[in-house]
């Protein structure tokens, strides 16, 4: 029997179902040309405080999940993508969890290139009933940080949710982060 715990608290696992539904209203960034049309996915991880996204992290608590690519849609794809993602309780009780998700698109030559980016903060999601699903629309952030006109379009579902009280403290040494989250969309009413 082989058990791994990279935890020194044993805190329980919680799956949190991401359908990355679709996108819309995005625009090929300055470096892509006309010529090639743009054949968008996402990647999404978990920012937690048992998992930082940093490039000295180890590895072991941080996973990428991709979508697959959009042929199609062009500035407005369309993925359904679900993903369960395991997180354990302080996910909910820090207040710097948060998913964080990037727009690329895949160049036949150069590779992928990154057309925008949000972070949806944990209390942005809220700790829905089991089951229950939770639909959330973020605008896009340019690489800048500046906002754009894309809009991503997702639902979460939590599985496993068990009466688990979540009564963790926040932790004070987490102070020294400092995040640009995205901003919700609450109309679609501003295109013309």
């Amino acid at each position: 029997m082989l058990k791994q715990n990279h935890h020194h608290n044993h805190q329980p696992l919680i799956t949190m179902e991401i359908t990355v539904i679709s996108a819309k209203g995005l625009k090929a960034s300055s470096s892509i040309p006309f010529s090639q049309r743009l054949r968008p996915f996402i990647t999404l991880t978990t920012v937690s405080p048992t998992s930082p996204y940093t490039p000295s992290n180890d590895g072991k608590h941080c996973h990428v999940y991709k979508t697959r690519v959009d042929d199609q849609g062009g500035v407005n794809p369309t993925w359904g993508d679900k993903f369960h993602v395991p997180i354990d309780s302080t996910f909910f009780t820090n207040r710097y969890s948060s998913i964080y998700l990037q727009l690329y698109t895949k160049r036949l030559v150069l590779g992928q290139t990154q057309l925008g980016w949000c972070q949806i903060p944990a209390h942005d999601i809220g700790f829905p009933p089991a089951g229950s699903v939770r639909h959330l629309s973020y605008r896009l952030r340019a690489r800048d940080g500046s906002r754009t006109n894309g809009i991503l379009n997702l639902a979460i579902r939590f599985e496993g949710l068990e009466n688990q009280g979540l009564t963790n403290s926040i932790s004070p040494t987490l102070d020294t982060c400092q995040t640009v989250i995205g901003i919700p969309v609450t109309a679609f009413s501003t295109y013309s």
